[in-house]
């Protein structure tokens, strides 16, 4: 606590909004708690010995009440309007969200509609999706349209994603369809952060109309601009199944890259008793690329991260990356903090933190370097692993699966990252300008065909592809707990630190296996609802048996309701049988169930 007191506050801080969270404690409840955190706080006036020995418990109750209190704030429940199935709405774009085969996807404000008197409600956000045969939205106009309004709908089941949750964490309350046609109005109240996203789309079609092949294209839009609403589900795919999804996420070295490069160009300018200036003018133009780019969560992130640091430094203080790490977690959960909830948050901090605990004890294990290349050399595997520890719990917990290929594929592609962010970042600028060189073009597109060829190898390897993990909340805070630890095994292999490291893994095992004696004792029969499909499982100790319609989508069921049902009982012991595609029911055990057809 002496060491790193802002680092400590902010856990207990994340630990109050965890709380919140889990149990949703009423109004009541909070007021009681956070009046008697401010009276702990006020003992501390008094100097008494004992009251001051526990100073730092009652510190960290004070901030635990205050996450308590700032999640209870964002969390309070709207008022919704209920509308009936089909309404005419006027709606504008808000934001564009990643597309599929057959529609496009909008998060949509709704500002008015027409059946509805009471417009109090309005605006309220809605998921929006148009079929591809439509043009596609943009922010200068108003648009009218009949479309089926409805609520988000709660997960049937326990294994099944949370989408009302999620879309709730950002003020989303409705998803529509939009069957038909629209028609469209100019607006000519723009706003300021509404012109910016609108110059940044007409910057994508710029991209998309340029000479560049449409793989290209794609990952252009996507590693500068954030943008994979249109990227095909085979590159998504490479990049997920080598570990290299976070060169296509603008990210911490996404922006400290440009930051740099930035640096880079404004040190000839300025003096180097001036260099204060320099860190001035980099932070406002990183930021001004954040709000270009449309400020999303992570890019949010890490210009605050660079911020708190390079505030220390023009303060002349000494950088301290902790502190620096913890003062930015503050700032985003204070503004949201549903950001905690975000995955993208948990693994940026989770990286940050594994870098900081593990990369000097794993470089003592490496070759001393004897100059910058070597440093360079040397680090990037320790780093790569050191992130790769620290994330691996929250990895394996939300997405069941992990690719043991990914740090080789990082030690390969991250030293040639810089160069293909640099070059990326340059053909941007040109095709924003409406400038192309053809043979920059081609030099551009080589570069990009041959990462996009090596992620594909990497992403090919089946063999290193472990999905359907199962993982509870309760195991990864375990695994966690052992991240910990390591770091004192790599420092001194000793036998206080072997046996401290092997309890845990210990403890791991045993609640892995207690937690899979529990849920092969359990027989369940479950009606799962897909679009217009409906899947039975019946699950008799390990073995499980979906049935499914014969003109059922198979892949995709298989993706999202069998994988996810395998993994969350924990068995990988089923079968797929097939009933007629005009059966109306089926009887399992003597008891009849309705097979539903949903239009």
């Amino acid at each position: 606590m002496y060491k790193q007191p802002l680092l400590i506050l902010c856990v207990c801080f994340i630990l109050g909004i965890f709380f919140q969270e889990k149990f949703i404690l009423t109004e009541k409840y909070i007021v009681f708690i956070l009046i008697f955190s401010f009276l702990t706080l006020f003992l501390l006036l008094s100097g008494n010995f004992y009251v001051q020995k526990f100073k730092f418990c009652f510190l960290g109750s004070f901030f635990f009440s205050l996450g308590l209190f700032a999640h209870f704030l964002r969390n309070q429940p709207p008022r919704l309007p209920q509308f009936n199935t089909k309404e005419s709405i006027v709606f504008k774009m808000q934001r564009k969200l990643n597309s599929n085969e057959k529609n496009r996807r909008y998060e949509v404000a709704i500002v008015d509609c027409e059946n509805y008197r009471d417009k109090t409600f309005f605006p309220i956000n809605s998921v929006l999706s148009v079929p591809r045969s439509e043009p596609e939205l943009d922010f200068q106009h108003y648009y009218k349209a009949e479309a089926y309004v409805n609520r988000v709908q709660p997960p049937a089941y326990d294994f099944n994603f949370d989408y009302q949750k999620y879309l709730a964490r950002r003020n989303i309350y409705f998803q529509s369809y939009l069957p038909n046609s629209y028609r469209a109005a100019f607006r000519n109240d723009l706003s300021l952060s509404e012109k910016i996203r609108q110059k940044r789309l007409e910057t994508l079609h710029k991209i998309d109309s340029s000479q560049l092949s449409p793989k290209t294209k794609e990952f252009t839009k996507g590693i500068i601009l954030a943008d994979r609403t249109e990227m095909d589900e085979q590159t998504v795919q490479d990049f997920s199944k080598s570990g290299l999804v976070h060169i296509l996420a603008i990210s911490g070295s996404h922006m400290a890259i440009i930051f740099w490069l930035i640096l880079l160009f404004l040190k000839p300018v300025f003096p180097t008793k001036f260099r204060h200036f320099q860190i001035i003018i980099a932070l406002f133009l990183i930021w001004a690329f954040a709000v270009f780019i449309d400020y999303g969560s992570s890019v949010v992130r890490s210009c605050i991260m660079i911020s708190v640091y390079y505030i220390y430094v023009l303060l002349q203080r000494k950088p301290d990356l902790p502190h620096a790490m913890a003062l930015s977690a503050f700032i985003i959960l204070i503004l949201d903090s549903n950001q905690l909830f975000e995955v993208g948050f948990q693994l940026s901090y989770a990286a940050v933190f594994g870098i900081l605990w593990l990369n000097r004890p794993i470089l003592k294990y490496l070759p001393k370097p004897k100059n910058n290349f070597q440093n360079f050399l040397v680090n990037v595997p320790s780093i790569s692993l050191a992130a790769q520890i620290a994330t691996f719990p929250i990895v394996i917990f939300y997405f069941h699966q992990y690719s043991f290929i990914s740090l080789p594929a990082n030690l390969v592609v991250i030293p040639f990252s810089e160069i293909i962010i640099i070059f990326s970042l340059l053909m941007t600028v040109l095709l924003a300008i409406s400038l192309q060189f053809s043979g920059l073009n081609f030099i551009y597109e080589s570069f990009v065909n041959g990462l996009l060829m090596v992620i594909h190898f990497f992403g090919n390897t089946e063999a290193a592809f472990i999905k359907n993990i199962p993982m509870s909340l309760p195991e990864a805070a375990v695994l966690f707990v052992g991240v910990y630890f390591l770091r004192f095994l790599i420092l001194k292999f000793s036998m206080k630190a072997i046996f401290r490291f092997l309890a845990i893994v210990l403890l791991y095992f045993m609640l892995k296996t207690a937690l899979g004696l529990y849920y092969d004792r359990n027989n369940e029969i479950l009606i799962h609802e897909y679009f217009n499909q409906t899947i039975v499982s019946v699950k008799e100790r390990k073995k499980v048996i979906f049935w499914v319609k014969e003109n059922a989508d198979l892949n995709k069921i298989r993706k999202f309701v069998i994988d996810p049902y395998l993994t969350s009982r924990r068995t990988d012991d089923y079968e797929i049988k097939f009933l007629r595609k005009e059966a109306k029911a089926i009887e399992i055990n003597g008891k009849l169930y309705p097979l539903k057809y949903r239009r």
